[in-house]
């Protein structure tokens, strides 16, 4: 008899366990994006919720000539990154003009992604280690490196002409600060709110030298022929689409754009377009 009911406790704590384990196998539910983190169940995350406005929301920089510059005459923001955030509104929506811009800086870009005020951050964004745990990357979508723009009569060709006591100028919350204060400790970095304001302080003689990625130093000095930009590169940036975190299936649908894009000569377009050359393979 004893033995009966022992018999019956021990197995009513199995069936206890089954379901235990059981309800915590549907809290768990869903796909896993890359990099192992918990993935948006397909329907439910941004690719539903653009489709749902019929607009896509994207957060792009207004002061980079080339990638993305507001014209103050019109009101109208171009650029490289632009074009590239209309190409996933022509893919998702059927339609390039089904889109909103919304300007952010290097400071404000995740913040406005994690609050849910844009669907994508299309700005020029390093691919980084420290960045990948708060957002998801698309693939590289555009490969620049960190270079110097200067005065045409600088005698600085370089991160070895940078002396001790100089000033360089670049962008709050860039990895080209970062990347400046490693690989120049001795010179003064000079931080602004964005390239434009670190441009201006540049022409004002606050600062030797400005620094971010040559792709984005090509535009300013395509804006002001007094300046030119150093032939060295001394990283490598690869820009991404930023995503929120887990969103797997939005992910997916632009890397399978980017993948077509580069198959059908969109992308090389769009790139000779707005760079002057066509892409290294």
């Amino acid at each position: 008899m004893k033995a009966n009911k022992l018999w019956k406790k021990v197995a009513g704590m199995g069936l206890v366990l089954m379901l235990s384990a059981t309800a915590l196998a549907g809290c768990g539910g869903g796909s896993t994006a890359e990099g192992g983190a918990k993935g948006t169940p397909a329907g439910t995350g941004t690719l539903a919720k653009i489709k749902e406005r019929d607009k896509f929301v994207v957060g792009v920089k207004y002061d980079l000539n080339l990638f993305g510059l507001k014209d103050p005459a019109t009101g109208n923001v171009e650029g490289f990154d632009i074009d590239i955030a209309k190409a996933i509104a022509k893919k998702v929506l059927g339609d390039e003009n089904k889109i909103e811009l919304k300007e952010v800086t290097s400071k404000t870009r995740i913040p406005m992604l994690k609050n849910g005020e844009i669907d994508a951050i299309i700005a020029t964004m390093t691919i980084t280690e420290d960045r990948k745990k708060e957002v998801d990357f698309s693939d590289v979508y555009f490969l620049a490196g960190q270079s110097l723009l200067v005065k045409k009569d600088s005698s600085i060709n370089g991160l070895k002409d940078m002396q001790k006591g100089m000033k360089i100028v670049t962008a709050k919350g860039s990895t080209s600060a970062k990347n400046i204060r490693a690989s120049a400790p001795d010179v003064e970095v000079l931080e602004f709110e964005n390239y434009a304001e670190a441009f201006t302080a540049l022409k004002a003689g606050q600062g030797d030298a400005l620094t971010t990625d040559n792709a984005l130093l090509y535009g300013m000095a395509k804006q002001d022929p007094n300046y030119r930009v150093t032939e060295e590169t001394f990283t490598e940036e690869p820009y991404g689409i930023a995503m929120s975190k887990g969103d797997a299936e939005f992910v997916k649908t632009v890397n399978d754009l980017l993948k077509e894009m580069k198959e059908n000569g969109e992308y090389d377009k769009i790139y000779e377009k707005w760079i002057g050359t066509k892409p290294k393979k």
